[in-house]
């Protein structure tokens, strides 16, 4: 029997969170960098888990390897390797998998997450994010995740280096947890998302917030004329992480198993997301789950956005 349902589709989830499960080392300021330079065989097993559940799109495990984050937390001469041996691990995964798996580039805030507040200014952004599209371009990816964007100006810039390397671009902004129509800036979520699509973004998605707000923000991504999509973390809030501190701050929602989070995916694909995954909390049982309530419901799931 065919189908007249969207193909789907599907992100990896959680790289961060799901290292600090599997790793014996305390929690870093530097995230899921510091596994990368102590443990990387972590990072090929958990994206090899992912795409084992069902993943298509794994992102790089670079989110804290900014320049302004390596000088604060770490060393800024950290940039290359940990790039590299990002690159090496995706790719590692990718092989022994056996799958038609794309990589994304990860394109992170540059100070902190959830923090619009201390975002450097949109030149300074742009400098810093040309960086990053350059060393992971080079590695090879397939296309660039701007991603857990706060603030309109910073995914701009994200926006605009990523489209300069000439790879697709997918910008992610987080919302408001209890307002997805506005960015945690307070900024409309429609006015920044149209911009990130006028300066040449070819998806857009919402990203680290709780479900539910993401379901509020589908409802403004239709509206786009762009394919779109989100994936959602299951913290029971983001408030009490610091700039330079470290997520073991951070509590587990208990509500949100691997059935409940497919059940608020389902939603947003319902509304006409297309592609869609999981943020921190969200790991390989998670994607495993959705997949399989995908298929189940009649999409059909492929590698291409």
């Amino acid at each position: 029997m065919t189908t007249n349902k969207a193909p789907i589709t599907m992100l990896d989830g959680g790289m961060g969170q799901e290292l600090q499960k599997r790793s014996e080392q305390p929690a870093s300021p530097l995230w899921s960098a510091q596994v990368m330079l102590d443990e990387p065989n972590l990072v090929v097993d958990a994206h090899r888990d992912f795409i084992d559940a069902g993943a298509r799109v794994i992102t790089l495990n670079t989110y804290s390897a900014t320049p302004t984050r390596l000088a604060r937390d770490g060393q800024p001469d950290w940039f290359e390797p940990l790039h590299k041996a990002a690159l090496d691990a995706a790719r590692k995964a990718c092989s022994e998998s056996g799958q038609d798996v794309r990589v994304a580039g990860c394109l992170p805030p540059l100070v902190a997450s959830y923090r619009p507040e201390v975002a450097h200014d949109e030149a300074t952004c742009l400098k810093e994010y040309r960086q990053m599209v350059e060393a992971q371009k080079a590695g090879g990816v397939d296309l660039f995740l701007c991603e857990t964007m706060s603030i309109a100006h910073e995914a701009h810039a994200a926006t605009v280096a990523a489209v300069e390397s000439g790879l697709p671009v997918w910008t992610a902004f987080t919302v408001d947890d209890a307002d997805g129509t506005k960015l945690r800036s307070g900024e409309p979520l429609a006015e920044s998302a149209r911009a990130v699509v006028d300066a040449g973004a070819s998806a857009v998605l919402v990203n680290c917030a709780v479900p539910e707000a993401l379901t509020t923000a589908m409802d403004v991504l239709r509206e786009l004329g762009v394919p779109f999509g989100g994936y959602a973390n299951a913290f029971t809030s983001v408030a009490a992480l610091e700039p330079g501190g470290t997520v073991d701050v951070l509590e587990a929602r208990k509500d949100l198993g691997p059935d409940a989070y497919a059940e608020q995916v389902l939603n947003w694909v319902e509304k006409g997301a297309t592609i869609v995954g999981g943020c921190c909390e969200v790991g390989p049982a998670h994607i495993k789950a959705l997949a399989e309530r995908l298929t189940g419901e009649g999409y059909p799931l492929v590698s291409n956005g």
